[in-house]
Order: structure tokens, then sequence, then C-alpha cells
């Protein structure tokens, strides 16, 4: 009985030996070492160098080029400084000129009929006779002026004929014109005068005056209405 049980734990150990062989390997557990393994170590790296992380990191940075820090431009040069401009004064405006007053415009026809009928009433009177021609001018400006001023519009001016031996004879008309016989300077001065600015601003149109008005030696001037 005892051999017997004993024979079969011997083949039960065989069986699991023969298992144990057949079954992979287990990877061994790292272990401590012993003191004599540590001195024998220590033996063997003591002249050894270690190669230092700082020593390859310097060696590192050496070998990249170095940047070189770009010159600054140098600063430009200081402008001289200019005096200002002197200012230049504005062109003043050119005076405005008065308004030329217009042309003579003539009389109405009915208006220029009556006077050279003596129809029309003289509504004021200046004679020249005596005056030199600078009083003449200064004496029938003022006149003009006045009579305007006073709302006339009818006047007549008397210049003389004249001394030719002709003149006593020479006719009136509606239009003035000069002829030999009519030698007076006044009555060849008035019409030009009254062509001027001046004069042209207080009168409409003139013409040769009625015989009972002094005929060929006297005008009747026509004004303008007074503003």
């Amino acid at each position: 009985m005892r051999r017997k049980k004993k024979a079969d734990e011997t083949a039960v150990n065989g069986m699991a030996d023969e298992t144990d062989r057949n079954a992979p390997r287990r990877r061994s557990r790292s272990r401590h070492l012993s003191d004599e393994e540590r001195k024998l170590w220590r033996e063997v790296v003591k002249d050894a160098k270690p190669l230092g992380r700082k020593r390859s990191v310097h060696a590192a940075e050496a070998a990249q080029p170095t940047e070189i820090p770009a010159t600054p431009p140098p600063p430009p040069a200081p402008q001289p400084k200019r005096a200002p401009a002197p200012a230049v004064p504005s062109p003043s405006p050119a005076p405005r000129r008065a308004a030329e007053p217009p042309p003579l415009t003539g009389l109405e026809r009915r208006t220029s009929q009556r006077l050279a009928r003596g129809q029309m009433e003289v509504e004021a009177t200046l004679d020249l006779h005596g005056h030199s021609q600078a009083e003449a001018h200064g004496a029938l400006l003022g006149f003009l002026a006045r009579a305007r001023g006073r709302g006339l519009r009818c006047i007549l001016v008397i210049t003389g004929k004249g001394a030719s031996p002709y003149a006593r004879h020479t006719l009136h008309g509606a239009s003035f014109y000069e002829v030999p016989e009519r030698q007076g300077v006044l009555r060849s001065a008035v019409p030009r005068w009254l062509n001027e600015a001046d004069f042209r601003a207080h009168v409409s149109g003139f013409q040769p005056a009625h015989p009972k008005h002094g005929g060929g030696g006297a005008f009747y001037i026509w004004l303008r209405k007074k503003r």
C-alpha cells in the first residue's frame, strides 16, 4: 500500500517536472548587487570621465555662427534753418469805376416837333454871353445839376451866334451842324460838352432853339428825370 502510494506520488511529480520544462520560462526579476559586485564596478568606472551636458551644449552654441549686430545709420545732418519768406501783400482790388452814364438818346419825335415850333415852355434859362470857355463849362454843368435837382425837364442855354456877318441869318432846326458862318466859340463848344460823361449824367438830348428863343444862338436841353 505504502509502496503504491509512493509510486503514485513519484509519477505525479514526474509529470509536474515535465510540465514545468515545457512551460515558457519567465523573465528573471532584477536583483540587487552584492557588496562584492559594487566594489568591482567602482574599480571599473573610477577612471572614466563623464560627458557633461553643459559641455555639449556650450560646444553646440560655439559651433553656431554668431550674429553681428547691424551698425545703426549715422543721424542725418541738421538742415540749416531758412529765414521765412517775406509775406507778399495781396494786390489791392482795382477801384471800381463809376458806371458810365448812357449816351444821349435824343428827344422823342413829338417833343422835338413841339420844341422846333416853339410850343414847349422853357422852365429855366442860362445866358453864357461874356464867359470864357473855362467859366462857361463850369457854369453850364452846375446849372444843369441844379435844374435837374429841382425836377425841371426843358431848359434854354444861350451861347450867342458869334461875330460872323451871317450869324443873324442862320436858321434854326432840329439838328445841329457846323457851317463856316457859325463861328461862335461857345456855340461850337456846348454840343461837345453835352456829350461828356459828366453832362450825360443829367442830359437826355438837345437841339437848336426856335427863333423866338434865340434861334441859332441858343439850345433847348432836355434833362433826365430826377432820381
